[in-house]
């Protein structure tokens, strides 16, 4: 079984390494496809199967599995970079965990060379567990946490969709990190992108300057419809494709959604898709699209 993975690893870098399409960054959870937590040995393989795509990631927690420290491992000594989160729900002891991790991962890895931004939060505003006060506040309380131990330099933010996030945490994040998924709009894969980048530029007015980065956006390929959304290889394939190269044109940084195809990825919005974001199948390996995955020319 374990020789029959390495084959298929390899294989899947073979066919990726020359000239794989590039994306500004993917958002990753190293658990692994039956849900269970990581080691740094898989984290490792799944950073080579990625690496041919980008050398950027994002992670929504670092004491969720304790992923923080393979993740962190698994990019020592490499040029990764890594948006680290911070889960933020209901209950403030989970944040409380995230933040203590968090400090505690701080004394052991060189944050200023493998940390890009730390995301307190992901859509915790948008799902009505917090306020944009007390979000605000953990914001502040990460960045005081973060200068006492002398890394005021790392950037930090949150994650929201992009008519929650309000003025009240746009004056405290260094960088907006907002999510848009015109498929959870119900709007045809035809006029999506352009849906997508209003939004876009609605943030960037409401900004004023500051910088608006894509924290997730993408398209799945199989599963349950949404309206005139419809799911399917070839909708997800046109959205990526339009929005990478538009993206690129204009600037905006972005972290696609998703690395993987998952398995276990919730089902509680009684919908079949949250498994099938991925540009990669769910076995971590193989590629799902053919390349060029998209063409800019």
């Amino acid at each position: 079984m374990k020789f029959a993975y390495h084959i298929a690893l390899f294989a899947s870098l073979a066919s990726t390494a020359l000239g794989a399409s590039q994306f500004f960054g993917l958002n990753y959870n190293p658990k692994r496809p039956d849900g269970s937590c990581p080691n740094v040995y898989q984290v490792q393989g799944d950073l080579k199967v990625l690496r041919p795509y980008t050398n950027r990631l994002r992670i929504y927690s670092v004491h969720d599995c304790n992923q923080g420290e393979p993740v962190l491992r698994a990019m020592e000594n490499t040029d990764w970079k890594v948006e680290l989160g911070l889960w933020v729900n209901k209950n403030d002891a989970v944040f409380e965990a995230d933040k203590n991790e968090l400090l505690r991962l701080t004394k052991y890895f060189n944050f200023a060379k493998q940390v890009s931004a730390v995301v307190v939060g992901s859509e915790a505003v948008y799902r009505k567990e917090q306020t944009a006060e007390q979000l605000a506040a953990k914001i502040r309380n990460v960045k005081q946490a973060l200068a006492n131990v002398g890394l005021a330099s790392i950037p930090v933010t949150t994650s929201e969709t992009w008519p929650t996030y309000y003025q009240t945490l746009i004056k405290e994040v260094d960088f907006v990190n907002m999510h848009g998924f015109p498929f959870w709009e119900g709007v045809s894969i035809d006029k999506a992108n352009d849906k997508m980048f209003q939004h876009i530029y609605d943030l960037q007015a409401a900004a004023k300057g500051k910088k608006v980065v894509v924290g997730e956006t993408g398209w799945p390929s199989a599963g349950d419809h949404y309206g005139a959304a419809q799911t399917g290889m070839h909708n997800a394939q046109s959205y990526l494709h339009q929005f990478v190269c538009r993206a690129a044109r204009e600037n905006i940084e972005y972290y696609y959604f998703n690395s993987f195809d998952q398995n276990w990825a919730s089902t509680n919005n009684a919908s079949n898709v949250e498994g099938n974001w991925g540009i990669v199948k769910n076995d971590y390996v193989t590629p799902k699209f053919a390349e060029p995955i998209y063409s800019c020319k």
